[in-house]
């Protein structure tokens, strides 16, 4: 019989073989772990894995926030909360020199909060701050680099649907990880706006300063804004208060996004099924991947390729940090060619364990994980969130977008140095309220 870690090895080479063929990630690894189980166990445990798995994966309620949070950053983006966010930030800094680069930043976080998609984020914000900065004669590359890499803002500021994800995964408490990434957040985009204002220091004419916003003009933009401010509000005093589970949060900002639309008279019954199909589709894809994953798992624990792994790495003679630093850079490089969903399906059997072993904590690596695939979305030469804004600013050259994503890349990378050296910058906040 054939040894199973030979099988195990064999797996994962067809299921490379199949994404580079463009076969669905998650059909990929779901097709690689039928097979490469059926040939351990049997194919007829193998075949009731598809059934099984997938009710799993249907009646989990954690991960019912999917879909919602989803329904909820379309609702918003159809409200234009997108652009109050954006407005807003500009009235306090956009007469600053770059304070419309610092804007945009300050809107995609702000967008983030309550879309918790870095695509997502990145594509509203070009449609909306691009323009913006183009008129006000910004740079090409200052306005697509901090669109691009203020977009990954939108999977680390909670809440944030990859972190749900790897909650279920993990079984890690949700809410835990999402105060886990309050502090990283705010380091992420303190650093981001850092960098864009050493690149208007270094070349004044990249971001020119614009007219101060009267206190009458802001005043407006805040009331304007009362929207976003009020999702955002409930949501994050909701969930960190306890009033609401996550679940709960999802469905209470999904209703009111789905009101601010309404009331606005920008949902008609065509761009509400536009809507909800989007979020289906997209939701249909996290589903088959994560049904994938899982089958791919069986086979894998069987196949013993993590514990073999695990126990490979642990007999170098290697500090554990140089191994982190080993890993991450795998993320990135991952991160940039595949999905972000799929780069943390494909490896946490592997690295997780791996982790935990060096005695750090799985809700600290979640935040890792979720930062280093954020560097993946921006990084040379592919870079999701790249061609996203490159995608809608077809005038601009890519290796443009490449230059001004440059400094955000750098602060990024900072970020990650930081809360790799320091892990308690991550975990003092979960911590001090008492979370594990």
């Amino acid at each position: 019989m054939t040894d199973p870690l030979i099988i195990g090895l064999l797996g994962f080479a067809g299921m490379f073989v199949l994404i580079a063929l463009h076969v669905p990630i998650g059909a990929a690894m779901g097709i690689a772990g039928f097979v490469a189980f059926g040939l351990m166990a049997g194919f007829k445990p193998a075949v009731t894995l598809f059934g099984t798995e997938t009710a799993t994966a249907l009646g989990n309620l954690d991960l019912a926030a999917i879909p919602l949070f989803l329904l909820m950053g379309g609702f918003a983006a159809l409200a234009g909360m997108s652009a109050d966010a954006y407005r807003l930030a500009q009235a306090l800094c956009g007469h600053w020199r770059g304070g419309l680069a610092y804007s945009t930043i300050l809107g995609c976080a702000g967008f983030g909060a309550v879309c918790g998609s870095s695509v997502a984020t990145a594509a509203t914000m070009t449609s909306i701050a691009l323009p913006e900065m183009r008129e006000r004669g910004y740079r090409a590359s200052l306005a697509t680099g901090c669109i691009a890499a203020g977009g990954t803002l939108g999977i680390l500021v909670p809440p944030s649907i990859i972190m749900v994800l790897y909650g279920v995964l993990t079984e890690q408490f949700v809410i835990t990880l999402y105060v886990a990434a309050i502090v990283p957040s705010v380091i992420a985009v303190t650093l981001l706006l850092v960098a864009a204002a050493i690149v208007v220091r270094v070349d004044p004419g990249a971001g020119p300063a614009g007219p101060r916003a009267t206190r009458a003009e802001r005043v407006a933009a805040a009331i304007g804004s009362w929207a976003v401010l009020f999702l955002a509000v409930v949501m994050a005093a909701g969930i960190y208060t306890g009033i609401f589970t996550v679940n709960e949060a999802a469905a209470i900002g999904t209703a009111l996004a789905f009101f601010v639309a309404a009331a606005r008279k920008r949902l008609t019954p065509r761009i509400f099924y536009r809507t909800l199909v989007d979020a289906a589709s997209t939701t249909g894809m996290i589903y088959l991947m994560l049904i994938g994953a899982n089958v791919l798992s069986y086979f894998v624990t069987a196949s013993r390729l993590p514990e073999v792994t695990v126990a490979a790495v642990q007999q170098l003679s290697v500090p554990p940090i140089a191994i982190l630093a080993l890993l991450l850079a795998i993320y990135i490089v991952l991160g940039a060619i595949f999905e972000e969903v799929s780069v943390m399906l494909i490896t946490l059997p592997f690295v997780l364990p791996l982790v935990v072993g060096y005695g750090y904590s799985p809700v600290w690596w979640g935040i890792i994980n979720v930062i280093v695939i954020e560097i993946g979305m921006i990084a040379p030469p592919i870079g999701l969130n790249v061609f996203v804004v490159q995608s809608l600013a077809r005038d601009v050259p890519m290796k443009t977008v490449y230059r001004g994503i440059l400094p955000f890349f750098y602060a990024l990378l900072l970020t990650l140095a930081l809360l790799l050296a320091f892990p308690p910058l991550t975990m003092w906040l979960p911590a001090t309220l008492g979370m594990k």
